[in-house]
């Protein structure tokens, strides 16, 4: 058995810019829209242009380079401009880009974490190459979540049996998206529960197999569904292959809404797959592994 998640994601290519091109994967995207007048909302991100109304929702409209670091649209560039509509971290927005290149096929196997060298705070969660041109995949999460902070984010109330339970779980996290990671990580250190984290999911398998060789294996599995190279999917059928990791409580997670994404997790031997991002909700379901592996 093999995942498919890679066979059936393409990217789509755009511009922010006259010289780069960026890409997101077509998972997230429910449609593109030739640009058209915005309804201005008051007091809004000076990156928000306004609102639309598109297929009887009403949307906001993110300048996208503006957003990012690039200079922002000009009034004749909104003109020509394009908006992708997606649907990410339960939100539909729209983005609007200088211009649509085109929708290509891609392994996610061939694309790599970003370098070491962008810092810290970038908005990219993965390269790589198409026609010998860079294509770098932008965090729509990290955006969103700098554009629509949830200020009333609490911690989960819990029982101290059920503290416990987690305390004493060996617990493990991967996603490839910076602010994912802070919103996994806060879920887990409000409610005083210790964990590791990784970056990726080759990361992740590296450091499962050596707890494992330790005698301290990992009991708790919660990673994302879309990352470069090794991919939520394949990271589980993998840990399914390996006797000594095989048990593990698998919980895959994803910003994408789509059913198709948690009916192939269960496919690929998770045991939950979640819509992120809930504290609650993935606390609870912490738990019910916790309950199964003591």
């Amino acid at each position: 058995m093999q995942s498919t998640s890679s066979q059936s994601q393409g990217l789509l290519l755009f511009r922010l810019s006259q010289l780069q091109n960026f890409a997101l994967g077509t998972l997230k995207i429910k449609e593109l829209v030739p640009y058209m007048p915005l309804t201005q909302l008051p007091n809004a991100d000076a990156n928000i242009l306004g609102v639309a109304s598109i297929r009887g929702r009403t949307l906001p409209i993110i300048d996208m380079a503006a957003a990012v670091g690039y200079p922002a649209m000009s009034e004749a560039e909104k003109k020509q401009a394009t908006i992708i509509i997606t649907d990410c971290s339960r939100m539909h927005v729209g983005f609007l880009v200088r211009k649509i290149e085109r929708i290509v096929e891609c392994n996610w196997k061939n694309i790599d974490p970003p370098p070491s060298s962008l810092g810290h705070k970038t908005y990219i969660t993965g390269i790589t190459r198409f026609e010998n041109q860079l294509i770098q995949l932008l965090d729509v999460e990290l955006l969103l979540a700098e554009l629509f902070p949830d200020k009333d984010e609490k911690a989960v109330e819990i029982t101290g049996v059920q503290k416990g339970l987690l305390q004493n779980s060996h617990i493990l996290l991967v996603d490839d998206s910076s602010v994912a990671r802070r919103q996994l990580e806060s879920a887990l250190t409000k409610i005083d529960v210790p964990f590791k984290v990784c970056k990726n999911g080759n990361d992740a398998f590296a450091v499962m197999k050596e707890c494992a060789a330790k005698g301290n294996p990992i009991d708790i599995l919660v990673s994302d569904i879309e990352m470069p190279g090794l991919d939520g999917y394949e990271l589980t059928f993998e840990v399914r292959s390996v006797p000594a990791i095989a048990e593990t409580y698998v919980i895959l997670h994803s910003s994408l809404s789509s059913a198709m994404s948690m009916d192939r997790a269960s496919q690929v031997g998770a045991d939950q797959a979640l819509a992120k991002f809930d504290a609650k909700e993935l606390v609870n379901a912490m738990l019910i592994g916790a309950k199964k592996k003591h």
